[in-house]
């Protein structure tokens, strides 16, 4: 079913190609999105799989553990459930292992994060894995994967976050128009 949410996001490249940032917070819009049944989980699977498609050579522990879950996420299809769960739920582990690393500050634990694709592969499959998952979080899944450090702006929406989200509301427009045929 088409939505005006994928206008809402081109909106939003707009101001930043303007104005130079926005906000991660406009990227709430797309909880509304999420909130339709079958599309998260999809969403989730397909932002992991983007993770593990960056370029840059990766070695060690980390290869593999890309490398695996290039596999595993490989020709996905968006509706039917042919995920091996079991597999999904060894790698997950795999991957939370791996960045198993906290130190204790004023505020709290910190987790320490060595390579943050490896942490969206993470995050996007403890939300496939998820009987119910909320919208809330495909929203905060969408901003760790649109986000870009920038030292004048600094943690925002900016500059490479313009092709990430360009890549969003392709991405939504050919779900929506896949929703439409079933």
């Amino acid at each position: 079913m088409r939505t005006g949410v994928p206008e809402r996001l081109l909106k939003i490249v707009d101001d930043i190609e303007s104005k130079g940032d926005a906000t991660l917070t406009r990227l709430t819009v797309l909880k509304k999105w999420f909130q339709t049944p079958g599309r998260l989980q999809p969403f989730a699977l397909w932002v992991a799989a983007r993770a593990t498609s960056r370029k840059g050579k990766t070695k060690g522990e980390a290869g593999k553990l890309f490398g695996e879950a290039r596999k595993l996420l490989a020709n996905l299809d968006r509706f039917d459930d042919d995920l091996d769960t079991s597999a999904v739920e060894a790698l997950h582990q795999r991957l939370q292992a791996f960045q198993n690393e906290y130190r204790n500050d004023r505020w709290g634990r910190i987790r320490i994060v060595h390579n943050w694709q490896l942490l969206l592969v993470e995050k996007g499959l403890t939300i496939a894995l998820q009987r119910h998952p909320r919208p809330s979080d495909g929203y905060k899944l969408a901003a760790d994967y649109c986000q870009n450090y920038d030292p004048k702006y600094g943690n925002t929406l900016n500059g490479p976050s313009t092709t990430k989200i360009m890549e969003i509301v392709r991405w939504m427009f050919t779900h929506e128009a896949l929703e439409d045929e079933r």
